[in-house]
């Protein structure tokens, strides 16, 4: 191991003892139910809301993906800050009226508000089950993003799955100690370290490689004007019809995500949400970072293989080791706390709506909920070492299939006559059409986003349904006596 290697792997060590002592140590005190392990008994205020829930949505592909989408295609990828920051505009009427309903009825979770407004333990099961199905490949989507943050900051010394196996053990141990509290308070050392990587890499990048970011515009501008227009430089897939439904998707979908929907639940009041809608935007700004990277490298690596280590290429490139590890350690937490909240979100909705009973503040319940957590990472992590592929090809999918639960979670809430029938039917049909779509290879459907049109089909057919009136028939049986 070279000299740089072991300074950044011993940086990395140390870091990962500090995030365990810092998650475990966060649950210390607190109660052993389901409800302060899930939604941390209701009490985060504005600052650990925000905190959480900036970590879920600057995931390990900020750092890989936005910066390798801006190096493959260019343009699309504003898509992502569109839509993050359009959806808190939603989620500033949403978020409250969730977490009203739910803290009034002492729901943890969308299987619950399903299973409570439509009297429907079914549904709540199938809910439960289908957010789990399309919430796995996110875990394993972290798990391989902080292998290949981790292989890239140590100059290749730590080993792709080891790397994996390091990032389960570690969000395994302080989620099982403290939930979901723990994952918001190692949202505090993550997104301290993201925040200064990011400004730090917004200066450094443009005047090392270039005179400053007017030069990298210029040479964008002049030599790759393809990237700066739809569709970018990947061909026809992502043109402005694609970018508009997509981002129209992605805004409904984020309000009813099931991690989305924890962190709402997190919060002590209502206001916290409203303010927490008010600030979050400012922090995807920050996005920018990355994809101006993705643009630089394309003309400081050309013919780069993985596109998805522009950003780590050019750091390790230009950086000394210290300020290698750091910028590493800031990506790898950026995996292991969005990771941990999904994985407390399944363990919630397993715990208590498929195997558990009774109230939401068992310990049961928590027992059953920290089994599931430790099974599906278990899971996970076996899909990112044994098959990469097979599980990350269904993250396609998983918000178009998670955003057909909008009328069993959301809509029912504003429209009163809106049946479990109507929303079963409209669900089976929805989701048929979002794996049709994709199986057929017709996902975009004429330049539209597949999910947005299976979406309209389910919601037209759950309504369709639901306004069928019901109508009461009396057998009347008349029997008549001998006389």
């Amino acid at each position: 191991m070279s000299h740089r290697a072991a300074v950044a792997v011993s940086l990395f060590a140390v870091a990962m003892v500090v995030t365990v002592a810092i998650g475990v140590l966060s649950g210390r005190g607190r109660a052993k139910s389901l409800t302060e392990w899930s939604i941390s008994g209701r009490g985060l205020g504005t600052l650990f809301v925000l905190l959480l829930m900036a970590g879920e949505s600057y995931t390990s592909f900020s750092f890989l993906g936005a910066a390798g989408w801006s190096y493959r295609y260019g343009v699309p990828i504003f898509y992502l800050i569109a839509y993050l920051s359009t959806g808190l505009v939603v989620a500033y009427f949403v978020a409250p009226l969730l977490w009203t309903y739910c803290a009034r009825h002492r729901l943890v979770s969308i299987a619950d508000i399903a299973e409570h407004r439509f009297g429907s333990r079914r549904l709540g099961v199938v809910v439960a089950m289908l957010c789990t199905a399309f919430l796995i490949p996110y875990i394993q989507l972290q798990i391989q993003g902080m292998g290949v943050v981790v292989h890239a900051m140590s100059y290749g010394a730590v080993d792709l799955k080891v790397a994996a196996v390091v990032s389960f053990a570690v969000a395994e141990t302080f989620i099982l100690a403290s939930g979901l509290r723990g994952a918001a308070w190692v949202s505090v050392l993550k997104d301290g370290l993201a925040v200064l990587s990011v400004a730090f890499l917004a200066i450094w990048v443009p005047w090392h490689y270039f005179r400053g970011p007017g030069e990298l515009l210029d040479r964008l501008v002049t030599e790759r004007p393809q990237w700066l227009t739809f569709p970018g430089a990947g061909g026809g897939t992502f043109g402005a019809s694609w970018y508009v439904s997509t981002i129209l998707l992605n805004v409904v979908t984020i309000c009813i995500f099931p991690t989305t929907v924890a962190g709402y639940l997190s919060a002590a009041n209502p206001t916290a949400l409203r303010r927490n809608s008010i600030l979050l935007p400012w922090y995807q700004l920050l996005l920018v970072v990355p994809m101006l990277i993705g643009a630089a490298a394309l003309f400081v690596l050309p013919g780069l293989a993985n596109s998805d280590l522009a950003l780590y290429e050019l750091v390790t490139d230009s950086l000394p080791a210290p300020l290698v590890a750091v910028i590493g350690i800031a990506g790898a937490l950026s995996a292991i706390v969005p990771m941990s909240v999904f994985l407390v979100a399944i363990g919630t909705l397993w715990g208590r709506t498929i195997l558990g009973g009774g109230t939401a503040g068992s310990g049961r319940q928590r027992g059953w909920s920290q089994l599931v957590c430790v099974v599906v990472g278990a899971i996970a992590l076996a899909g990112a070492l044994l098959y990469p592929k097979a599980l990350v090809n269904l993250s396609v999918l998983s918000y178009e299939g998670i955003a057909q639960l909008l009328p069993a979670v959301l809509l029912g809430l504003y429209w009163r006559r809106l049946t479990a029938a109507g929303v079963a039917t409209g669900l089976i049909i929805g989701s048929a059409l979002v794996f049709g779509l994709h199986a057929a290879g017709r996902d975009p459907l004429f330049g539209v986003n597949g999910g947005l049109i299976a979406l309209a089909a389910n919601v037209v057919i759950a309504s369709a349904i639901s306004l069928i009136p019901r109508r009461t028939r009396t057998l009347r049986i008349d029997i008549a006596l001998p006389g």
